[in-house]
Protein backbone atom coordinates (compact mmCIF):
# COMPACT_ATOMS: atom_id res chain seq x y z
CA UNK A 1 0.00 0.00 0.00
CA UNK A 2 1.26 3.30 -0.87
CA UNK A 3 0.18 6.70 1.23
CA UNK A 4 0.05 10.58 1.24
CA UNK A 5 0.71 12.95 4.46
CA UNK A 6 -1.23 16.09 4.00
CA UNK A 7 -0.93 18.30 6.85
CA UNK A 8 -0.25 22.32 6.96
CA UNK A 9 1.37 21.54 10.39
CA UNK A 10 5.27 20.09 9.70
CA UNK A 11 5.49 18.82 13.04
CA UNK A 12 2.49 16.69 12.58
CA UNK A 13 3.73 15.07 9.08
CA UNK A 14 6.85 14.33 10.68
CA UNK A 15 4.63 12.31 13.22
CA UNK A 16 2.60 10.91 10.69
CA UNK A 17 6.29 9.86 8.84
CA UNK A 18 7.52 8.22 12.04
CA UNK A 19 4.54 5.72 12.27
CA UNK A 20 4.05 4.78 9.14
CA UNK A 21 7.73 3.99 8.52
CA UNK A 22 7.21 1.36 10.94
CA UNK A 23 4.08 -0.28 8.94
CA UNK A 24 5.89 -2.75 6.64
CA UNK A 25 3.65 -2.75 3.99
CA UNK A 26 3.38 1.01 3.90
CA UNK A 27 5.36 3.10 1.57
CA UNK A 28 5.19 7.04 1.69
CA UNK A 29 5.07 8.49 -1.42
CA UNK A 30 3.99 12.46 -0.81
CA UNK A 31 3.75 14.87 1.70
CA UNK A 32 2.43 18.26 1.10
CA UNK A 33 1.62 21.51 3.71
CA UNK A 34 -1.64 22.23 0.93
CA UNK A 35 -4.82 20.79 -0.23
CA UNK A 36 -4.13 22.05 -3.63
CA UNK A 37 -0.90 20.82 -4.24
CA UNK A 38 -2.25 17.41 -2.85
CA UNK A 39 -5.34 17.63 -5.22
CA UNK A 40 -2.61 18.26 -8.12
CA UNK A 41 -0.87 14.86 -7.06
CA UNK A 42 -3.89 12.73 -6.74
CA UNK A 43 -4.92 13.81 -10.35
CA UNK A 44 -1.77 12.39 -11.96
CA UNK A 45 -0.85 9.72 -8.89
CA UNK A 46 -2.49 6.37 -8.28
CA UNK A 47 -2.51 6.66 -4.03
CA UNK A 48 -4.12 3.84 -1.68
CA UNK A 49 -4.19 6.03 1.37
CA UNK A 50 -4.01 9.63 2.77
CA UNK A 51 -3.59 11.05 5.74
CA UNK A 52 -5.77 14.51 5.70
CA UNK A 53 -5.83 17.49 7.97
CA UNK A 54 -9.02 19.23 7.92
CA UNK A 55 -8.52 22.60 8.65
CA UNK A 56 -5.74 24.13 6.15
CA UNK A 57 -4.93 27.19 4.15
CA UNK A 58 -6.45 27.39 0.75
CA UNK A 59 -8.17 24.00 0.41
CA UNK A 60 -9.57 22.10 3.80
CA UNK A 61 -9.13 18.70 3.91
CA UNK A 62 -13.01 18.29 3.43
CA UNK A 63 -13.08 20.49 0.10
CA UNK A 64 -10.40 18.37 -1.63
CA UNK A 65 -12.40 15.31 -0.61
CA UNK A 66 -15.33 17.06 -2.32
CA UNK A 67 -12.90 17.81 -5.15
CA UNK A 68 -11.52 14.40 -5.98
CA UNK A 69 -14.21 12.20 -8.05
CA UNK A 70 -14.43 8.49 -9.86
CA UNK A 71 -11.44 6.77 -8.11
CA UNK A 72 -10.80 8.64 -4.90
CA UNK A 73 -7.86 6.79 -2.78
CA UNK A 74 -9.00 6.07 0.69
CA UNK A 75 -8.83 8.78 3.47
CA UNK A 76 -7.89 8.83 6.94
CA UNK A 77 -8.76 12.21 8.54
CA UNK A 78 -6.05 13.32 10.98
CA UNK A 79 -7.05 16.52 13.01
CA UNK A 80 -6.69 18.09 16.44
CA UNK A 81 -10.33 19.02 17.05
CA UNK A 82 -13.50 15.98 17.28
CA UNK A 83 -15.86 18.70 16.21
CA UNK A 84 -15.89 17.87 12.27
CA UNK A 85 -16.51 13.63 13.03
CA UNK A 86 -19.87 13.53 11.90
CA UNK A 87 -19.22 15.58 8.72
CA UNK A 88 -16.14 13.09 8.24
CA UNK A 89 -17.92 10.16 8.30
CA UNK A 90 -20.91 11.43 5.92
CA UNK A 91 -17.99 11.65 3.23
CA UNK A 92 -17.15 7.70 4.22
CA UNK A 93 -13.70 8.39 4.93
CA UNK A 94 -11.73 5.14 6.57
CA UNK A 95 -11.17 6.86 9.95
CA UNK A 96 -10.57 9.95 11.86
CA UNK A 97 -7.83 10.55 13.99
CA UNK A 98 -7.75 12.82 16.62
CA UNK A 99 -3.90 14.93 17.29
CA UNK A 100 -1.77 13.51 18.63
CA UNK A 101 -2.20 10.17 17.09
CA UNK A 102 -1.15 6.99 19.16
CA UNK A 103 0.69 3.71 17.24
CA UNK A 104 -2.07 1.56 18.76
CA UNK A 105 -4.93 3.75 16.81
CA UNK A 106 -2.61 4.81 13.83
CA UNK A 107 -2.28 0.83 13.65
CA UNK A 108 -6.69 0.17 13.79
CA UNK A 109 -6.62 3.01 11.25
CA UNK A 110 -4.33 1.25 8.66
CA UNK A 111 -6.15 -2.33 9.72
CA UNK A 112 -9.26 -0.54 8.55
CA UNK A 113 -7.63 0.83 5.47
CA UNK A 114 -6.26 -2.51 4.78
CA UNK A 115 -9.74 -3.87 4.90
CA UNK A 116 -11.23 -1.81 2.53
CA UNK A 117 -8.10 -1.96 -0.08
CA UNK A 118 -8.80 -6.05 0.08
CA UNK A 119 -12.58 -5.59 -0.17
CA UNK A 120 -11.96 -2.73 -3.25
CA UNK A 121 -9.80 -6.04 -4.87
CA UNK A 122 -12.28 -8.52 -4.27
CA UNK A 123 -14.79 -6.80 -6.14
CA UNK A 124 -12.50 -5.94 -8.77
CA UNK A 125 -11.65 -9.82 -9.34
CA UNK A 126 -15.06 -10.59 -8.47
CA UNK A 127 -15.01 -12.09 -12.53
CA UNK A 128 -11.11 -12.44 -12.33
CA UNK A 129 -10.21 -13.49 -15.90
CA UNK A 130 -7.94 -16.37 -16.55
CA UNK A 131 -4.91 -14.77 -17.85
CA UNK A 132 -3.12 -11.55 -17.96
CA UNK A 133 -0.81 -10.13 -20.45
CA UNK A 134 2.84 -9.07 -19.85
CA UNK A 135 5.18 -7.86 -21.89
CA UNK A 136 8.42 -10.40 -22.25
CA UNK A 137 11.00 -8.27 -24.32
CA UNK A 138 9.43 -7.08 -27.00
CA UNK A 139 6.25 -9.29 -27.31
CA UNK A 140 3.03 -9.02 -25.26
CA UNK A 141 2.55 -12.17 -24.25
CA UNK A 142 -0.80 -14.13 -22.67
CA UNK A 143 0.00 -15.38 -19.20
CA UNK A 144 -2.37 -18.12 -17.14
CA UNK A 145 -3.20 -17.04 -13.87
CA UNK A 146 -3.03 -20.47 -12.65
CA UNK A 147 0.51 -20.84 -14.05
CA UNK A 148 1.93 -18.53 -11.91
CA UNK A 149 4.19 -19.65 -8.58
CA UNK A 150 5.17 -16.43 -7.10
CA UNK A 151 6.57 -13.17 -8.48
CA UNK A 152 9.28 -11.68 -7.41
CA UNK A 153 10.77 -7.58 -7.04
CA UNK A 154 14.41 -7.77 -8.40
CA UNK A 155 15.50 -3.66 -8.56
CA UNK A 156 13.13 -2.11 -11.39
CA UNK A 157 11.89 -5.40 -12.46
CA UNK A 158 9.61 -8.07 -11.44
CA UNK A 159 10.59 -11.97 -11.77
CA UNK A 160 7.25 -13.95 -12.57
CA UNK A 161 8.09 -17.53 -12.16
CA UNK A 162 6.09 -20.14 -13.55
CA UNK A 163 6.52 -24.22 -13.66
CA UNK A 164 7.68 -23.68 -16.97
CA UNK A 165 9.32 -20.51 -17.93
CA UNK A 166 10.70 -17.33 -16.08
CA UNK A 167 9.49 -14.00 -16.77
CA UNK A 168 10.83 -10.62 -15.87
CA UNK A 169 8.95 -7.93 -17.10
CA UNK A 170 9.78 -4.05 -16.32
CA UNK A 171 7.07 -3.09 -13.65
CA UNK A 172 6.62 -2.68 -10.06
CA UNK A 173 6.08 -5.51 -7.17
CA UNK A 174 3.08 -3.27 -5.75
CA UNK A 175 1.62 -2.93 -9.77
CA UNK A 176 1.54 -6.84 -9.72
CA UNK A 177 -0.25 -7.09 -6.75
CA UNK A 178 -2.70 -5.16 -7.88
CA UNK A 179 -3.43 -6.99 -11.02
CA UNK A 180 -3.70 -10.55 -9.14
CA UNK A 181 -7.16 -11.18 -6.88
CA UNK A 182 -6.32 -11.25 -3.48
CA UNK A 183 -8.06 -14.52 -3.08
CA UNK A 184 -5.50 -16.27 -5.02
CA UNK A 185 -2.43 -14.45 -4.08
CA UNK A 186 -0.74 -12.99 -1.05
CA UNK A 187 2.06 -10.72 -0.58
CA UNK A 188 4.15 -12.20 2.39
CA UNK A 189 7.30 -10.10 1.88
CA UNK A 190 8.28 -6.65 0.76
CA UNK A 191 10.08 -8.95 -2.31
CA UNK A 192 7.31 -11.12 -2.69
CA UNK A 193 3.74 -12.68 -3.74
CA UNK A 194 2.96 -16.38 -3.59
CA UNK A 195 0.19 -17.89 -5.22
CA UNK A 196 -1.79 -19.76 -2.40
CA UNK A 197 -2.84 -22.94 -4.15
CA UNK A 198 1.12 -23.59 -5.30
CA UNK A 199 2.38 -23.51 -1.54
CA UNK A 200 3.70 -26.83 -0.96
CA UNK A 201 4.73 -26.47 2.85
CA UNK A 202 5.73 -23.48 5.38
CA UNK A 203 8.51 -24.29 8.30
CA UNK A 204 10.12 -21.60 10.39
CA UNK A 205 9.28 -18.45 8.07
CA UNK A 206 9.82 -19.58 4.92
CA UNK A 207 7.87 -21.25 2.37
CA UNK A 208 8.48 -24.05 -0.34
CA UNK A 209 7.46 -23.54 -3.84
CA UNK A 210 8.29 -26.54 -6.42
CA UNK A 211 12.08 -26.55 -4.74
CA UNK A 212 11.55 -22.42 -4.07
CA UNK A 213 12.47 -21.03 -0.21
CA UNK A 214 10.74 -17.70 0.02
CA UNK A 215 10.86 -15.90 2.91
CA UNK A 216 7.32 -14.90 5.33
CA UNK A 217 8.34 -11.42 6.67
CA UNK A 218 7.30 -11.04 10.13
CA UNK A 219 4.58 -8.67 9.76
CA UNK A 220 2.68 -10.75 7.02
CA UNK A 221 2.87 -13.84 8.92
CA UNK A 222 -0.57 -13.64 10.86
CA UNK A 223 -2.21 -12.52 7.44
CA UNK A 224 -1.14 -15.75 5.94
CA UNK A 225 -1.90 -17.75 8.78
CA UNK A 226 -5.70 -16.66 8.17
CA UNK A 227 -5.31 -17.16 4.53
CA UNK A 228 -4.38 -20.26 4.90
CA UNK A 229 -7.20 -21.17 6.91
CA UNK A 230 -4.55 -23.39 8.55
CA UNK A 231 -6.20 -26.85 10.44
Amino acid sequence: MNCLIVDDNKIARVTLKQLATQIEDLEIIGEFSSGMEAYNFLKARQVDIVFLDIEMPQMSGIELIKSLQGNAPIIIFTTSKKDYAVEAFELNVADFLVKPVSPARFIQAIDKARTLIESKKDEVNSNDEEFIFIRDSNIIRRLKIDDILFAEAMGDYVKIHTPQKLFAIHNTLKSVEHRLSSKRFIRVHRSFIVALSKIDSVQDGIILIKDKHIPVADAYRSLLSRQLDIL
